[in-house]
């Protein structure tokens, strides 16, 4: 033979297999267990949301943004309503922007708990996900004393809050907050050092800071390659410019280096929140403006005007001026935004979400290029999609 021929086999990974961390597909051209193509397949889990929220009232649109990134649902409906904030003009109270800047840590450490957890499993070190747990379901517990629902919270208004917090509230979060720093020594003891989990994470799935860049990686995927980027310290939005924290970066820009990102976002966020907690003060939860906000109940009794405004509000909702914005905060996989177009009516023209997951997962062809099929399943749990971000 003239030519050196070579055979390559394409493998299908799901769109049901367990290791792809929802309903993703994956084409993966193989030279034998040699990675030299991939291609992501996503639309399977497509829900419509943002030309549905094209249909409803700016009010009634808040149950969908949880529905999107579902694993850190606070920071979405926070996304969401300083996005309508910024297009009205107003600004929350600063007790609830404090109680928002609050919850919005507690779910990012939930989120990177769910993260670590399963992205243990998926190396066999299958005892740290009951641990992970364990520890979110102190958090998922106080979410639902302050909302009445585990997930998908619909908390957070246009202008504030549904209401205030609950008796007892700040004594379960500081029991959190004070436990969790020592559970991440634990997790350290047993994964930092570990001859397996560093085997299998080290030197997998490098994305170059150069390479981050180009594919608009945000979050610890591009802070675990050097991109100094985090929209709390960039953009600073619902107060975040008075709180004292660090942005953790990695320099390697593989899977191991985004491990240890991450590690240290969740002591940063322990470290908010007792900031937060500490400018906790009484006050106001929702703006006085009742074009925007529902008046409180017992003016209802009262007063003929209170009454008209809470029926327009309810039947027609509000009616920002006709413009455009786009306002972003930072959810646990980077940069989250919010894209609002009005033309003056009751529901928006235009929604579009600017999703982390979606613009991460771009890199993954660049990220497992010439590694083995072994590590595919490393490098998508690095990434930490959620595909309800992914297809929207």
């Amino acid at each position: 033979m003239n030519e050196l021929t070579r055979e390559t086999i394409v493998l299908n990974m799901g769109p049901h297999h367990p290791s792809t961390h929802g309903v993703l597909r994956l084409m993966v051209e193989l030279e034998g267990e040699v990675i030299i193509h991939t291609e992501p397949v996503i639309g399977y889990l497509h829900t419509g949301f943002e030309k549905e929220m094209e249909t409803r009232t700016y009010h009634q649109n808040i149950v969908f943004p949880p529905r999107i990134e579902y694993l850190a649902t606070m920071i979405e409906e926070h996304a969401y309503v300083l996005a309508v904030e910024k297009l009205l003009g107003i600004r929350a109270p600063r007790r609830a922007e404090v109680i928002r800047v609050l919850l919005a840590e507690l779910s990012r450490i939930a989120s990177h708990l769910i993260w670590l957890g399963t992205s243990a499993v998926d190396v066999n070190v299958t005892s740290l996900l009951m641990y992970c747990f364990n520890d979110r379901e102190r958090i998922m517990d106080i979410l639902e004393m302050v909302s009445g629902q585990r997930m998908m919270h619909g908390y957070m208004r246009i202008g504030g809050l549904q209401w205030d917090l609950p008796d007892g509230f700040v004594e379960r979060v500081r029991g959190v907050i004070d436990d969790v720093p020592h559970q991440l020594d634990e997790y350290e003891r047993l994964l930092t050092d570990n001859l397996i989990w560093r085997g299998r994470t080290e030197g997998v799935a490098v994305l170059t800071r150069e390479d981050a860049l180009r594919y608009g990686c945000t979050g610890p995927i591009g802070r675990g390659s050097g991109v100094s980027y985090d929209v709390r310290k960039a953009f600073p939005y619902g107060g975040y410019e008075e709180y004292d924290f660090d942005v953790p970066l990695g320099v390697a820009g593989d899977a191991y280096a985004r491990y240890l990102v991450r590690l240290e976002e969740m002591r940063q966020s322990c470290r908010i929140i007792r900031q937060a907690l500490d400018r906790l003060e009484p006050g106001p939860i929702l703006v006085d403006d009742r074009k925007v906000a529902l008046p409180p109940r017992r003016e209802l009794v009262r007063s003929m005007e209170a009454v008209i405004h809470q029926f327009k509000l309810v039947s027609e909702g509000l009616h920002p001026p006709v413009g455009e914005v786009y306002s972003a905060v930072e959810s646990p996989r980077g940069e989250k935004g919010y894209f609002i177009v009005s033309d003056g009516s009751n529901r928006p023209a235009r929604v579009r979400v600017r999703a982390p997951s979606f613009h991460n997962l771009q890199a993954l062809p660049v990220m497992i290029f010439r590694n083995t099929v072994a590590d595919v399943v490393v490098a998508i749990a690095s990434i930490d999609i959620v595909l309800g971000d992914v297809d929207r």
